[in-house]
C-alpha cells in the first residue's frame, strides 16, 4: 500500500542538493503522501515488520532468480528491485513476461540483455520466477 505513494528521499552533500532542487518539481510531496507516510511511521512495529517482510522477500528473490539457466548475474542492489543480466535476448524474455501478465523493465536499450525486476509478494515473486523459468525453455 505504501508504495504507491511513490515517496523517497535523498541523503547527500549540500553541493548534490543544490543540484537536485534545480531539477525537482516545485511542490515537493503531497499532504495525502505526507500524511500516508506519517501513519506508516507512527507504527514502528508494524513497519518493523513489513520490511523485514520485504527485506525476506528479496533475499528469496535473489536466491531463486540465481536457480534460473537464463540468469547470467543478479547485480547487487539496496532498493526494492534487482537489475538481472541475462543469458539471451532480454527483449524476447520481457514480451513473453509481458505477455503472461508479469511485469517487469526492460533495461536492454541502456545495459544489453537486462531487465529490471521489483520485489513483489511472496506470491508474486513466485509467478514471476515460474514465468521466467517457462521463457528458458522456449515455451
Amino acid at each position: 500500500a505504501s508504495a504507491g505513494i511513490r515517496l523517497g528521499m535523498a541523503f547527500c552533500s549540500v553541493k548534490i542538493i543544490g543540484y537536485l532542487n534545480k531539477v525537482k518539481p516545485p511542490y515537493n510531496i503531497s499532504a495525502l503522501n505526507q500524511e500516508k507516510a506519517l501513519s506508516i511511521l507512527e507504527n514502528k512495529s508494524l513497519f518493523d515488520q513489513n520490511l523485514n517482510l520485504i527485506l525476506e522477500e528479496k533475499e528469496q528473490l535473489r536466491v531463486h532468480l540465481l536457480t534460473c539457466e537464463v540468469v547470467e548475474k543478479v547485480y547487487p542492489s539496496d532498493a526494492n528491485f534487482y537489475l538481472v543480466k541475462l543469458k539471451t535476448d532480454a527483449h524476447r524474455i520481457y514480451n513473453q513476461l509481458i505477455r503472461n501478465n508479469v511485469v517487469v523493465r526492460n533495461r536492454s536499450m541502456l545495459i544489453e540483455n537486462c531487465i529490471r525486476v521489483t520485489v513483489g509478494t511472496k506470491e508474486e515473486n513466485e509467478l514471476f520466477i515460474n514465468e521466467l523459468k517457462m521463457c528458458q525453455n522456449g515455451e
